[in-house]
């Protein structure tokens, strides 16, 4: 039911992205949507296939405790020689010599024959391992969703911040074309100076350059997003969601860090593998056991299918291994250490999840402490700009102290600009970090 409706809601931003026309509208979520589903993201992809090789491998591991059955129909013509063999009959018979060679004859054999797996406690160890895999291989699955959703999230807040930038832009040229007529009002009413106008005419051309180099950036940070979701270059998007401060539930820093061991995939998958390669070892040390298995046979012998007798053979074997000149003793120790190397890396990671969380903390503390400030610094260069152009109005100023005010405004809104899309990726580095990327789009 989940794949259907993750397919029912991306074919849309498919279809439109085969047909071109109209920029595609796209959302956060849709955007994780699209490169988290199986045809997406060639991560994914790749994760997919991996399950599926540990879900073969594991039906492999199972096959040596199943019953094995074969079937076979076998015609040959033979000749043989007795006295090869050790049959030499001497006993005297008037008028006739016992042969040594005889034949050729023909002899048919068609069989049944079967194996099956008693006691083989390697073998049922090794089956148990195998599907510990699969329980792995799907964490890392779940982790490759995790860590595409938060390359998408990344990739569509610098996106989002590019399109902020153009319209910072935009805006920026809107108020330098005002402040240029004012200026020009001001020398036609014989209150204001060339040099006023030429002031005026750099700062647009400035604001202009700023706009090109804006949108530049624009294209490539659209590009970079598409080639994260897995599609096309070409396909021309349009972004629905803004930069805005979304405020972040306050968790401490134990808590974050017990849901973070908690739901993280990658620690899960971490430690599947740790029990996959202890259940590794242990098969390996299981192997020193005897195994039992049973295996028979039946079916038709003769020289033709009208004499043919039914055959049959069937027992009990078992195996009890003795010296293999040291192979399995160095496998043991090659297991062991594999399991003891898991052991350190699930650790390792454990640590380094203490680190990413607490890092993402902090930078989430001061991003949002950025965007205060930016807030109020925004208001007071609004309210300077404003007043700055009022004196210039009255003749109580030049158009210097307006050029200056305008060059704060600018600053002001591109640190705005900047503490959101900070901020933004303080929360996606928190959400990654505690396993919970994907619960940003919902």
């Amino acid at each position: 039911m989940r794949l259907a409706w993750v397919v029912l809601a991306v074919a849309p931003v498919l279809t439109a992205a085969d047909e071109g026309g109209a920029p595609l509208q796209l959302s956060l979520k849709r955007a994780m949507e699209v490169a988290t589903a199986p045809e997406g993201n060639a991560r994914i992809q790749l994760s997919g296939e991996a399950l599926r090789q540990a879900q073969a491998r594991s039906a492999q591991a199972r096959a040596a405790l199943l019953p094995n059955l074969d079937a076979s129909l076998n015609e040959q013509s033979r000749t043989a020689n007795l006295a090869a063999m050790g049959v030499q009959i001497s006993v005297p018979i008037p008028g006739f010599h016992f042969p040594t060679f005889v034949g050729p004859f023909t002899t048919i054999d068609a069989r049944v024959s079967g194996a099956q797996s008693v006691f083989d406690f390697a073998s049922i160890r090794r089956f148990q391992a195998s599907k510990v895999a699969i329980s792995a291989a799907k964490q890392d699955s779940d982790s490759a969703a995790e860590q595409v959703g938060a390359q998408v999230a990344k990739a569509y807040m610098a996106a989002v911040r590019a399109d902020a930038d153009v319209e910072t832009a935009l805006a920026n040229i809107s108020l330098s074309e005002a402040v240029l007529k004012q200026a020009e009002d001001q020398k036609n009413a014989g209150t204001g100076t060339g040099i006023e106008i030429t002031r005026a005419r750099v700062q647009l051309a400035n604001d202009r350059q700023r706009l090109l180099v804006a949108q530049n950036a624009r294209r490539s940070a659209h590009l970079q997003l598409l080639r994260v979701m897995g599609m096309r270059l070409d396909t021309e998007v349009e972004l629905t969601d803004k930069l805005q401060f979304t405020p972040v539930d306050a968790v401490t820093l134990e808590e974050a860090k017990a849901r973070a061991v908690k739901e993280r995939p990658d620690y899960k998958a971490q430690q599947e593998r740790e029990s996959n390669a202890r259940l590794a070892a242990s098969a390996t040390k299981l192997e020193r056991l005897p195994s039992v298995a049973a295996f028979g046979d039946y079916g038709s012998l003769g020289t033709g299918f009208d004499n043919a007798l039914p055959t049959r053979t069937y027992g009990i074997s078992v195996r009890v291994p003795i010296f293999d000149g040291g192979r399995r003793d160095a496998r043991r120790v090659e297991s062991e250490s594999q399991y003891r190397a898991e052991k350190v890396r699930t650790n390792d990671l454990k640590e380094q999840i203490d680190l990413d969380v607490r890092l993402a903390l902090d930078a989430l503390k001061s991003a949002e402490d950025q965007v205060n400030v930016a807030r109020d610094g925004l208001e007071l260069a609004e309210n300077e700009l404003t007043q700055a152009r009022r004196r210039y109005d009255a003749g109580v100023a030049n158009s210097l102290e307006v050029t200056d005010a305008q060059t704060r405004l600018e600053r002001a809104r591109d640190n705005q600009t900047a503490a959101l899309f900070n901020y933004g990726m303080a929360r996606v580095d928190l959400a990654q970090a505690m396993g919970r990327v994907r619960s940003l789009a919902q």
